[in-house]
C-alpha cells in the first residue's frame, strides 16, 4: 500500500506513459502478495506434517493448473510459481531432516554410505591418505636403516 502511495504523489496522471506504468506497479505488487512459506517455519515439524503440507500444495497445484487451461484470473495463475517455489521447499525440509537423521545414525559406525561422505574431486577420494603415504617397506626401511644419507662439509 505504501508503494502505490508513493507512486500516486510520484508520477502524474496526466502523462499516459506514468499512469500505464502506475497501472503495472500496482498489479505487480498484488499479484506478488502471496503466501510463501519459509524453511524455518516448517523445520520443526515431524515428517507426517511435512507430507501433509506437501500433498495440500500439490492439490493446490493442480487446482491452479485447471484454472489455468480454462483462462482464469491472472492473480490465480500468477499464484503457480509460489506454489511451485513452496513445494520445493517443503521437499528439501524433508531430505534434510531425513539426511540429518541419517548422520545421526551413522556416527558412530566406521563407514558411511557413499551418497553421505564428502563428495570432493575423484582424483582426491582416489589418492592416499597421509597414514598410507607415510607407511614404507621392510625393504626400505632396511635400506634407510643400514644407508643412510652421508653428510659432507663444503667450504665457500
Amino acid at each position: 500500500i505504501f508503494s502505490i502511495l508513493f507512486l500516486r504523489w510520484r508520477f502524474h496522471y496526466s502523462n499516459p506513459r506514468s499512469s500505464f506504468f502506475f497501472f503495472f506497479i500496482v498489479f505487480h505488487t498484488h499479484t506478488k502478495m502471496v503466501h510463501k512459506v519459509k524453511a524455518r517455519t516448517l523445520r520443526g515439524k515431524t515428517k507426517s506434517e511435512l507430507v501433509e503440507e506437501l500433498n495440500k500444495f500439490k492439490k493446490e497445484l493442480t487446482s491452479l493448473r485447471i484454472e489455468q487451461a480454462n483462462g482464469g484470473n491472472m492473480s490465480k495463475i500468477a499464484k503457480i510459481k509460489s506454489v511451485r517455489k513452496s513445494i520445493a521447499v517443503v521437499n528439501t525440509v524433508i531430505s534434510q531432516t531425513h539426511r540429518d537423521a541419517l548422520r545421526k545414525h551413522y556416527a558412530k559406525s566406521k563407514y558411511l554410505p557413499l551418497d553421505l561422505r564428502q563428495k570432493k574431486t575423484r582424483a582426491i577420494r582416489r589418492r592416499l591418505t597421509a597414514h598410507e603415504s607415510k607407511v614404507i617397506t621392510a625393504r626400505q626401511s632396511k635400506k634407510i636403516k643400514h644407508f643412510k644419507n652421508k653428510v659432507y662439509a663444503v667450504k665457500a
